[in-house]
C-alpha cells in the first residue's frame, strides 16, 4: 500500500470520530433548539425580504430586479429616523417606539416612491417583451446603489460595512440572552421572529380578507375579465408595487438591526439573492409559497451555520447551501413548491 493511500486512510480514521462527535453534539435536545430558533429568525428575515417580491411578481409578471436596492434604501432610511430620534440617554422602550416610527416613515415614502416608479418607468413597457422589464429593473438597481453610495460618503458614513450608528439604536434587551425553556435564547431573534409573523398575517389578511385584496387576486387570474367587471387593473398594479417595495423597505430597517446585516450599500446584492431563491423554491407568485420556502431555506441556512462555524472552519459555505436549494428544486420540480404554470400578466 501506498504511503499516500495510508495516509488517506489515517485522514479518515481521525475524520470520523469527529464527525461522530459532532453529530451528537448536534443532535442534543438544546442545540436542536438553538438552531431551530435560529432557522426561524433566519426564515422571518427571509419572508419579509421576499414578500414584497412576490407581490409584484405575483400580479404584475414583473422581476423587479431593483428589490435588493429598495431593501437597502430602506435600511438606511430608517436607520437615519433611529439616529435622529435615538439619543444616548433614550429608553429601551421609547427606542421600540422610534423602531416603529421608522418603520411607519420608511414604509409611507418607500411605498409612494414604489408607486412612482410603476407608473412612470415600469407601466410603459407592459405591453413589450418581459426582457424590457428586467433590462429597466436592473439599471435602475444600478443608479439607485451608486447614488446611494454617493450619498453616504458625502456624509460619512460607512458605504461597505455596517452603520454602527443606526445598529447602536437597538435596545439592549434585544441584544441580551434569555434563558427560555432552558435554551438561551437572543433577544432580537425572538423580536425578527415575532415581527416575521406580524409581517405574514397582515399580507395574508390583505389578500385574503380585504375588497382590494380579492381585485389584486382576480386580476392576477385573469386581468382582461377583471376589467370587463369595472375593476382598475391599472390602479391595482400601482398599488400592489408600491406595498412591494414599502415591505422590502420596512424589511431594510429590521436589517438595520442586525449583525449579520447592518445598513450598507452592499445590503442590495445580499438580499436580492436570496430574496430570488426563495421565490423561485416557493414558486413564482404564491405567498404560501414564499413563506414555506423562507422557513425551509432559514432552517437549512442556520443548520449549515451551526455545522460549518462548530465543526469546520469554512463561514462561506452556508450561504452556498442556500443555492443548493435552489439547483436541487430546479431539477427536481421547477415550478417550486405551489408554483403555476403561468401567474401575473397585463
Amino acid at each position: 500500500m501506498t504511503g499516500a493511500a495510508l495516509a488517506a486512510m489515517s485522514d479518515v480514521a481521525v475524520a470520523t470520530p469527529l464527525f461522530v462527535d459532532s453529530l451528537l453534539d448536534f443532535l442534543d435536545p438544546g442545540t436542536l433548539a438553538s438552531v431551530f430558533v435560529d432557522g426561524l429568525s433566519k426564515a422571518a428575515l427571509y419572508v419579509m425580504i421576499t414578500a414584497g417580491l412576490t407581490l409584484i411578481f405575483g400580479l404584475m409578471g414583473v422581476l423587479n430586479f431593483a428589490h435588493g436596492s429598495l431593501t437597502m434604501i430602506g435600511a438606511y432610511a430608517g436607520g437615519l429616523v433611529l439616529v435622529v430620534l435615538v439619543s444616548d440617554s433614550t429608553g429601551s422602550v421609547a427606542r421600540i417606539g422610534a423602531f416603529f416610527a421608522a418603520v411607519a416613515v420608511v414604509f409611507a415614502l418607500l411605498a409612494v416612491a414604489g408607486a412612482g416608479i410603476e407608473m412612470k418607468l415600469v407601466r410603459p413597457l407592459y405591453d413589450r417583451n418581459p426582457l424590457y422589464q428586467i433590462l429597466l429593473t436592473f439599471g435602475l438597481t444600478l443608479v439607485l446603489d451608486e447614488l446611494v453610495e454617493i450619498i453616504v460618503h458625502f456624509y460619512g458614513i460607512q458605504p461597505t460595512h455596517e452603520w454602527q450608528a443606526a445598529m447602536a439604536t437597538k435596545p439592549a434587551f434585544l441584544t441580551a440572552t434569555y434563558s427560555l425553556l432552558g435554551l438561551s435564547v437572543v433577544g432580537l431573534d425572538l423580536f425578527e421572529i415575532a415581527f416575521g409573523v406580524l409581517t405574514v398575517v397582515a399580507v395574508w389578511a390583505f389578500l385574503t380578507r380585504t375588497r382590494y385584496g380579492l381585485y389584486i387576486r382576480a386580476g392576477s387570474e385573469d386581468s382582461e375579465m377583471t376589467e370587463a367587471l369595472g375593476i382598475n387593473v391599472r390602479r391595482a398594479f400601482t398599488v400592489v408595487f408600491g406595498l412591494g417595495v414599502g415591505i422590502a423597505a420596512v424589511a431594510g430597517v429590521l436589517l438595520a438591526w442586525d449583525v449579520t446585516w447592518g445598513a450598507s450599500v452592499p445590503l442590495a446584492a445580499e438580499t436580492l439573492l436570496p430574496a430570488f431563491v426563495v421565490v423561485i423554491v416557493g414558486g413564482l407568485g404564491t405567498f404560501r409559497g414564499t413563506v414555506a420556502a423562507a422557513i425551509i431555506v432559514g432552517l437549512v441556512d442556520a443548520t449549515m451555520t451551526w455545522w460549518f462555524q462548530n465543526v469546520v472552519d469554512f463561514p462561506g459555505l452556508p450561504e452556498m447551501t442556500i443555492f443548493l436549494i435552489l439547483v436541487v428544486m430546479l431539477v427536481v420540480r421547477p415550478q417550486g413548491l405551489f408554483g403555476v404554470a403561468e401567474v401575473g400578466g397585463h
